[in-house]
């Protein structure tokens, strides 16, 4: 018995949020696995190609730079993300590597590029020829040739990405939500608090935030035989019909509001923890048609470009 005499039962909402870290977990073990396998081969590329090539001079810096772009860049990032995922923390994992999109729409756009020069290097380049040559022969390559490694970072971006789509889906009541959309991408989740527009309580709702849209779903009741585990949909933000405004909050702050709406309809204001992370995350969604801070008078930048120079070359 408790201090109050009654039976010591167990929270189903606490019990619900650890069946959905579970979730996670695995999620983020399933994306350690396959990252080490990833960072192994994009290794074999920054070790043996990029830094000794390098050192070398075989290659003018232009034409290193023109083959391999910001790969060495990528492969830090993704060693982050790894260091992350072994202890665990797969959102700070997932939201830092998100800041590095950049770079692979930079990598996307000059793929093409990359191969031709590539092409011609080894056409006209004796002595780049005889070190590929070289390098592939090494018994860590296993046969495979530099032409199959540079792809690589976008096959796994798309590979990540789906991943996290695809427990994003599983996590939503029903099949009306579809997530699973092609051209979409994962940006950031967390849960924030929602203020009613005519006062009333705070209402704790778990956020989405992908490149063209903005979810707002809450629990199911912990006690539903066959949703307990899940999220209902309460509604969808189409994000080029968008305006989200900082209404305070100072940049380094954990807490703060936002206010997000519609062209056409009232505001919905969200308060939470980390808050200037959200608004940093929408100004670097370029799929925003408008995105103004009350305190900076910054507009976002956008990305949409480069992902889908991205998810035409994957």
């Amino acid at each position: 018995l408790g201090s109050s005499g009654s039976l010591p039962f167990s929270n189903p909402v606490e019990e619900q949020r650890a069946r959905w870290e579970r979730k996670r977990s695995r999620t983020a073990k399933e994306l350690l696995e396959t990252e080490h396998k990833y960072l192994e081969q994009l290794d074999l590329v920054v070790t043996f190609f990029v830094t000794i090539l390098k050192a070398k001079g075989t290659l003018k810096p232009a034409v290193l730079e023109t083959i391999f772009g910001p790969l060495e860049s990528m492969y830090s990032a993704s060693h982050v993300l790894s260091l992350h995922l072994e202890r665990g923390n797969l959102g700070p994992g997932l939201e830092n590597f998100c800041q590095n999109l950049e770079l692979y729409g930079h990598y996307a756009e000059n793929l093409e590029q990359a191969n031709k020069t590539l092409r011609e290097q080894l056409r006209k380049n004796k002595s780049f020829r005889r070190f590929k040559k070289l390098q592939e022969t090494r018994p860590q390559f296993q046969g495979r040739k530099l032409e199959d490694l540079l792809p690589l970072p976008l096959q796994r971006l798309h590979q990540e990405n789906s991943l996290q789509l695809l427990r994003v889906q599983k996590l939503l009541k029903g099949q009306k939500t579809q997530v699973l959309t092609p051209g979409r991408w994962y940006i950031r989740e967390g849960w924030l608090l929602v203020v009613p527009s005519k006062g009333g309580e705070l209402k704790r709702r778990m956020f989405f935030l992908f490149s063209d849209i903005f979810i707002a779903t809450k629990p199911c009741h912990p006690l539903h035989p066959l949703n307990s585990n899940k999220l209902a949909c309460q509604a969808v933000y189409p994000l080029h019909q968008c305006v989200v405004d900082k209404v305070f909050g100072h940049t380094q702050s954990q807490g703060g509001l936002l206010s997000v709406s519609l062209h056409t309809l009232p505001g919905r204001s969200i308060s939470g923890g980390r808050i200037a992370q959200w608004v940093s995350s929408c100004l670097s969604t370029e799929s925003l048609t408008h995105v103004s801070t009350r305190q900076t008078g910054r507009t976002t930048t956008p990305l949409s470009r480069s992902l889908h120079n991205l998810r035409r070359c994957i």
